[in-house]
Order: structure tokens, then C-alpha cells, then sequence
């Protein structure tokens, strides 16, 4: 089965999940996670919502398809905890500057020890679940669904995992940018303008142009200069996909787990590379 979770941060939630909680059942709900289960999903604050088909089931009296409501909440680290968490942060260049940019450094965890907490959940305690159907189990088949999905999510924005502890990316960025190494960074990072791209070089070079004959005879016509027979390539296009790449790595449409500006950098070469042996 495909992984469902394509980045590093996405892939820890879940393992974080499967440490303080039930693996094996956290792994039925995988299939709970698609689009032919989920019918509604939302990120409110920081609460998880959502609402999951269930199956028919007639030896236990179940002949219309149920519909089940899952509301999930990580614990909350308390403003004072974020307080000291930040100055971590704000201390540590590293840290700070890949913030801004929208990234999350992979071993952000060690900013969380010293307050006593984590970003990733580290025992069932810090989940509170709730699940509107029969199975006392937690977590149920539903609950888990709703994990595997917002680790899906997490690929696209990984703050989520903030917003899930009780701070929003833009209040984070806010504190950071607060203290003295967060407002030199951020005067780099955030006010500097997108450098515009270079025009790139056409693969094929113009037609030589001619001044028009004013006259010209019909043998003059069909005797004059042939169109050249080789064809003289200038340098090649720099970077194939160049329009693609602006999707991202893992787009929304893009259902698979390699790389799609990967795999659509290797067609343009390939579609490149025969129409330039067919000239």
C-alpha cells in the first residue's frame, strides 16, 4: 500500500500516533482515510472534525449506511510554555530563518524539552477523541482515518502541528519576528522581492529573413533557393518543466508518492530529446 504520508513531518505524526496508541488499529483505519469514506474534514483552531461513511452491516442490524462524527484535540501547550519555547527558537539562526521561510527544521523537537513539552503528541493522554459510533476501542477505525488524513495535510503545511498545540502560523511568525535576530532575518527574508526569471534562449534559431524580389518570373521562383536540409540547434532550453515547477513538489492533483516535478522533468527530456532526432 502507498505511504500516506510523503514528508518528514507528516510521516512522524503518525509514528508519534503509533507509539501512544493501539498500532494495529490504527492501521485498519487507514482505508478510512480516502475519499469513498471521508465525506467532510476540517481543521477548526484546534480541533480536528470530521464525518466518515460506515459500513452496512446486517447480522448486527445495520442496513442503512451509518454516518459517524469524529472530533479530535491535541492537548494545548499554555502561553507561557509558548513563551519559553519561542525564546528557544528566536536563539537559534538556524531555526528562526527556516521558519520564515515556511519550513520546519527537523529536529525542531529539541526547542520543546526545556518547557516540559513536545510539538508531537507522546502519550495517549495528550489525545482527546471522540467517535459517534458504537466501538469503545479507541482509537476506532474512524478516529484513525482522521489521523492518516490530517498527516496527509501536514505534508502540505506542516504548521498544522502548531496550530494543533494552540499557536497559528501567523502568530508564530508574529513572536518571531519580534525579537532582534528575528526583525534582521525577517527584513532579509520576508521583504525581499522574488527575483524575476531569465527569458531562456529558443531552441531553434529564426528563419534567415530576405527582402522581397519586386519581380519575379515563375522560373525564377521555383529555381531559387532551397530551404536549408540540417538543421543547427542553439543551447538547450536550462530547466525542463519550468511552468510545472511552480505547482510544488507534491501538487494537489498528484495522487502518487514520487516526485511530480521529478517525473514530469523526465517526460519533457524524454519528448525533448525524439523530437530533436526526428529534425
Amino acid at each position: 500500500m502507498a505511504n500516506i504520508s510523503r514528508t518528514w513531518w507528516g510521516t512522524r505524526f503518525l509514528t508519534a500516533l503509533e507509539s501512544c496508541t493501539d498500532t494495529g488499529r490504527l492501521r485498519r483505519g487507514r482505508s478510512y482515510a480516502g475519499p469513498s469514506r471521508l465525506l467532510e474534514f476540517e481543521i477548526d483552531g484546534d480541533t480536528i472534525r470530521s464525518k466518515i461513511r460506515g459500513n452496512v452491516n446486517p447480522y448486527f442490524g445495520v442496513y442503512k449506511e451509518p454516518r459517524y462524527t469524529i472530533e479530535i484535540r491535541l492537548a494545548q501547550i499554555q502561553k507561557k510554555e509558548w513563551k519559553a519555547i519561542i525564546k528557544r527558537l528566536t536563539g537559534n539562526a538556524g531555526w528562526l530563518s527556516r521558519l520564515l521561510l515556511g519550513e520546519v527544521p527537523e529536529d525542531i523537537d529539541r526547542a520543546f524539552p526545556k518547557a516540559g513539552r513536545s510539538l508531537l503528541p507522546r502519550s495517549s493522554r495528550e489525545l482527546q477523541t471522540g467517535c459517534s459510533c458504537p466501538d469503545w476501542a479507541n482509537p476506532c477505525k474512524h478516529v484513525a482515518g482522521t489521523y492518516y488524513h490530517a498527516a496527509r495535510l501536514m505534508d502540505k503545511d506542516p504548521f498544522l502541528l502548531f496550530q494543533l498545540r494552540g499557536l497559528t502560523r501567523e502568530a508564530l511568525q508574529k513572536e518571531l519576528v519580534k525579537s532582534p535576530l528575528g526583525k534582521a532575518l525577517a527584513s532579509q527574508i520576508l521583504e525581499e522581492e522574488a527575483p524575476v526569471p531569465a527569458p531562456l534562449a529558443n531552441r531553434f534559431p529564426p528563419a534567415p529573413m530576405e527582402q522581397a524580389r519586386t519581380s519575379m518570373s515563375y522560373k525564377q521562383f521555383w529555381n531559387g533557393k532551397r530551404l536549408p536540409q540540417e538543421h543547427h540547434d542553439k543551447e538547450e532550453a536550462g530547466i525542463p518543466a519550468l511552468i510545472l515547477r511552480r505547482e510544488g513538489d507534491n501538487p494537489a492533483f498528484w495522487p502518487r508518492d514520487n516526485s511530480f516535478i521529478a517525473a514530469m522533468s523526465d517526460i519533457y527530456r524524454r519528448v525533448q530529446s525524439k523530437s530533436k532526432d526526428r529534425i
